[in-house]
């Protein structure tokens, strides 16, 4: 790898840990020494690093004393400079690997593109919960009073008072007349749509490839696990996989969505023993990951009594005990569609609101079962429709 792309990746990846609030409490970053100990490479590569978040407006580098994030006070003067800003709302960006990733080339793509870029972090302690509906709305007061140019927002999911909230923080942006574009899921619930511009996957052929891998390897009892609360982009998945099920002559049954706790033995001892599952889909690699070691807790075998698949492909899904099957979101794409729809909609207010999905890439591993000795689905002689049988 070529030093330039090196120090890309560095700066990116120190961007995001500095969005996520890592460095909040010190405020100092580690020496050059141990970024070169780290990531193991050269220390011109590390300053090359440091340079470019030091022209984002993301650190300071002080001579004899070291590297800090840079101050709040110092950033609100940028925010009167001839250089444009732009906001992020990211309430879940501590606790969700695929928006650090996301974000932290949002950062790339404001500073190669001469904008400055504002973003806020939970002021909690980086173990207890993300950013709350009252720190997303103070952010948001703060967007306003500054003017930027644009909003990336990721609306909440997880709590009860989420639809409210979301739509208080886009309407209040609306009104300030400043452009927002939704990442990864709408404010509304699937399968309708809001008056925003929306960049993500396409979730529902997502939760099909998936149904439909499964089917195609034997199992025809699926399940899908979910917690409660979760974002439309889950729903768009389940139906998705409902999808796939009906395509391959198989019913979903009514308690085909099972909501709840992956870590409660309970709840995953109703649906997991006895055999009523062959395979289960979940809503996320996290998900999946406490599943897996509810089952293996469960004497429940994976994949050879129950499969399973994730979505998201985090950097943890292949180091599993069984590497996880899931559907890879392309991060990196949806920060440049983002970035770009965001742009063009300052640029232009009147433009329809518009949907932008990108596709999803299954990533097959183990717990699938796809290396099994599987029988694959006959199919009938009079409809050419795949009748799955259990492998």
């Amino acid at each position: 790898m070529k030093n330039s792309s090196k120090h890309g990746a560095i700066s990116r990846q120190l961007a995001t840990e500095i969005i996520a609030g890592k460095y909040r409490q010190t405020g100092r970053l580690p020496s050059e020494a141990q970024f070169v100990k780290r990531f193991a490479v050269s220390r011109p590569t590390i300053g090359r690093a440091l340079k470019d978040l030091q022209e984002q407006g993301l650190i300071d580098r002080r001579r004899g004393s070291g590297t800090y994030v840079r101050a709040e006070q110092d950033r609100a003067q940028d925010a009167h400079s001839a250089v444009p800003q732009l906001g992020m709302i990211v309430p879940s960006l501590r606790h969700t690997e695929i928006f650090e990733y996301i974000c932290g080339e949002l950062a790339s793509l404001a500073r190669v593109n001469d904008y400055g870029l504002w973003w806020g972090a939970s002021t909690s302690p980086i173990s207890e919960a993300t950013m709350t509906v009252e720190e997303a709305e103070a952010l948001c007061s703060r967007f306003i009073e500054r003017r930027v140019a644009g909003v990336f927002f990721v609306p909440f999911e997880h709590q009860a008072d989420r639809e409210p909230a979301n739509r208080r923080i886009t309407e209040r942006l609306r009104q300030a007349g400043i452009p927002v574009v939704l990442l990864d899921r709408d404010i509304e619930k699937f399968p309708h749509r809001s008056a925003f511009d929306l960049v993500g996957i396409d979730n529902f052929a997502g939760g099909y490839q998936l149904a439909e891998h499964l089917i195609k390897l034997g199992a025809r009892r699926l399940g899908y696990v979910m917690r409660p609360l979760t974002a439309g982009t889950v729903d768009a998945r389940i139906a998705g996989a409902r999808s796939a099920m009906l395509a391959y002559g198989l019913a979903a049954p009514p308690t085909f969505v099972h909501v709840g706790d992956p870590t409660d033995l309970k709840f995953v001892r109703s649906f997991a023993q006895a055999h009523q599952l062959d395979a289960v889909l979940c809503t996320s690699d996290h998900l999946a990951a406490q599943l897996l070691q509810s089952l293996a807790r469960l004497g429940i075998r994976v994949p050879q009594d129950l499969r399973l698949v994730g979505f998201d492909d985090v950097r943890f899904a292949s180091l599993l005990t069984i590497p996880l099957t899931t559907m890879e979101q392309p991060c990196r794409d949806v920060a440049v569609t983002a970035f770009n729809a965001l742009r063009e909609r300052i640029k232009n207010p009147t433009l329809p609101p518009r949907t932008l999905m990108l596709t999803p890439r299954m990533v097959v591993r183990e717990t699938c079962g796809a290396y099994r000795q599987a029988t694959p689905p006959a199919v009938s002689e009079t409809s050419g429709v795949p009748n799955a049988k259990v492998g």
